[in-house]
């Protein structure tokens, strides 16, 4: 069954699922991936703190992941 990223996801399991996620986390501006603080946030919330869409990530994400 493929990884189904929503906006409630956990950073930390995204990026388990793929860690080449982080390239795209990166590409926002989101370089605190790998604080352990950072890693426990939902997706919408660091979006919402980044000042990204968190449903285009969530798109963008399972584009990567999944396709």
């Amino acid at each position: 069954m493929a990884f189904e990223v929503t906006k409630d996801t956990i950073i930390g399991d995204i990026m388990n699922a793929d860690d080449t996620t982080a390239e795209i986390f990166m590409s926002i501006g989101m370089h605190c991936l790998f604080c352990p603080s950072a890693r426990g946030e939902t997706l919408e919330q660091a979006c919402m703190v980044h000042g990204v869409d968190a449903d285009e990530m969530v798109k963008k994400l399972n584009e990567h992941i999944n396709g």
